[in-house]
């Protein structure tokens, strides 16, 4: 190969844009757009959600019209002795329990490239214990699922994941099992 065999070919074509243009204009007008976004997120604007996941309420994210679109954070309430859907996704998770008892069940998964890639989810899963004013730590990629143990009262949590891997398209969110009183 030549040195530089490249240059002469890189200046065909007659396409043209404005590529770079529309993002200096997009980040001087950034401060506008951010103007317009929520700061402070009342109750009142936190949709609720009934899902395959359980009951959530949604505390911000993306599409909520709040300044924070690197954020996804929910409060979900665990009905006693039950448990939320199970699942795994690219972003890890941090849950901080603020009322309740219970305990999580996390099924490490690994890689497996062949022809194209696959998860293998261990067979047996780690149980973690936890109550009101624990944090609990999620990695990337972990099957996981909370249960709530107290017969008689609902736990809540509040559930926060970073969206890097949604803003990059990468985002893999994959539901394994529903909540127990998810209607279809």
């Amino acid at each position: 190969m030549k040195k530089f065999e490249e240059s002469r070919c890189w200046n065909r074509g007659d396409k043209t844009a404005s590529y770079y243009e529309k993002r200096i204009i997009g980040t001087k007008e950034k401060p506008q757009k951010h103007a317009k976004l929520m700061k402070v997120i009342h109750p009142e604007d936190m949709p609720w959600e009934e899902c395959r996941h359980g009951k959530l309420k949604h505390t911000v994210n993306d599409e909520m019209g709040a300044v924070s679109q690197t954020m996804t954070a929910y409060i979900q309430e665990i009905p006693p002795d039950s448990n939320t859907g199970k699942h795994r996704h690219m972003a890890e998770e941090m849950v901080f329990v603020l009322e309740g008892r219970g305990y999580d069940l996390h099924w490490d998964v690994e890689l497996k490239l062949t022809d194209r890639y696959e998860w293998v989810v261990d067979e047996e899963p780690k149980r973690f214990d936890w109550e009101a004013g624990d944090l609990i730590a999620i990695p990337v990629n972990t099957v996981h699922q909370h249960f709530n143990s107290d017969p008689e009262k609902s736990a809540r949590i509040l559930s926060a994941t970073n969206n890097v891997y949604k803003m990059l398209d990468c985002d893999d969110l994959e539901q394994i099992e529903n909540a127990p009183e998810y209607k279809e």
